[in-house]
């Protein structure tokens, strides 16, 4: 094991086309995922970088937990030679886990712990200079700051001996409010752990000014990682979230954040296109 290091020092591309990503969540339809056998027609995880250089000429990827076949660490090395060759990074790796950091049982929460730890593992192997790990919420308990921080200060200083950066995302609203997140983030007090703002997660749950206040909060904590989304259908379906784009960036732009922005179109309707729209409105409004 590494020796932990101080801060993460990750140095970032100035222009605008180098900071975007594409996430490969939004081609969930297209990619093979655990549950697909070997042979299926869909493509796999390793070839989504040469994909997305051939249909966007975008070059970093931000790959979902669930579309690795193993985290053994002979494929972890073929997805990372595979971007390679592609000439392509993996700039974050989304992942989903089960087990909630702030559940009342410790055992449940050693659990979280182990799992994000498996994923920074597996990061540093398929070269991810950062995981976001995510909090589901817990039987029994509501949102605890204390058992959260107590939890993913583990994880923290776990990330700082393999030099992989932990990243909450305002994702779930029952158990990611960003203010609870920034609180979090706030009591672990580690360069390690981070806000990823996603722009339209918490508008499609809550009003907009509450949803931009903690979005304006999540970017005073991000470091390497955004999500880039127009729009987001709410839970109930009911609600369409429509993001105001040129507000987002600004906030973003006003918090001096330096990192990448994951195009994640999440909205009925074709990825391919939806992203392309998405591209081109990123590179407008970092123009």
């Amino acid at each position: 094991m590494l020796a932990a290091q101080d801060a993460p020092h990750m140095q970032f591309p100035a222009a605008a086309r180098e900071r975007i990503a594409i996430a490969s969540y939004p081609f969930r339809d297209f990619i093979a995922g655990q549950g697909d056998k070997p042979g299926s027609p869909k493509m796999e995880l390793k070839d989504f970088a040469r994909h997305v250089s051939a249909k966007f000429n975008i070059k970093k990827i931000e790959p979902w937990s669930a579309h690795f076949r193993s985290l053994e660490k002979a494929y972890l090395e073929e997805l990372r030679a595979a971007v390679s060759q592609a000439h392509g990074t993996i700039v974050n790796i989304a992942v989903d886990g089960e087990h909630s950091p702030y559940a009342p049982d410790a055992a449940e929460r050693q659990k979280a712990v182990a799992f994000s730890k498996q994923w920074i593992d597996a990061a540093a192997i398929a070269g991810s200079p950062s995981v976001r790990t995510n909090i589901p919420p817990a039987k029994g308990s509501k949102p605890d700051v204390e058992r959260t921080a107590a939890s993913l200060r583990q994880v923290a200083e776990y990330g700082a001996t393999k030099n992989v950066v932990v990243n909450l995302e305002n994702d779930n609203p029952a158990s990611e409010d960003p203010f609870f997140l920034v609180k979090v983030i706030e009591k672990v007090d580690s360069p390690w752990l981070h806000a990823l703002p996603d722009f339209a997660n918490t508008l499609a749950a809550y009003e907009k000014d509450y949803a931009y206040k903690g979005i304006e909060a999540m970017f005073g904590k991000a470091y390497n990682i955004s999500h880039v989304k127009e729009t987001e259908v709410g839970d109930g379906k009911d609600k369409i979230a429509h993001v105001d784009l040129p507000r987002t960036f600004a906030i973003a732009r006003k918090h001096g954040y330096k990192g990448y922005f994951s195009m994640e179109w999440d909205s009925p309707g074709d990825p391919y296109s939806g992203t392309l729209g998405l591209i081109e409105k990123t590179l407008k409004n970092l123009s």
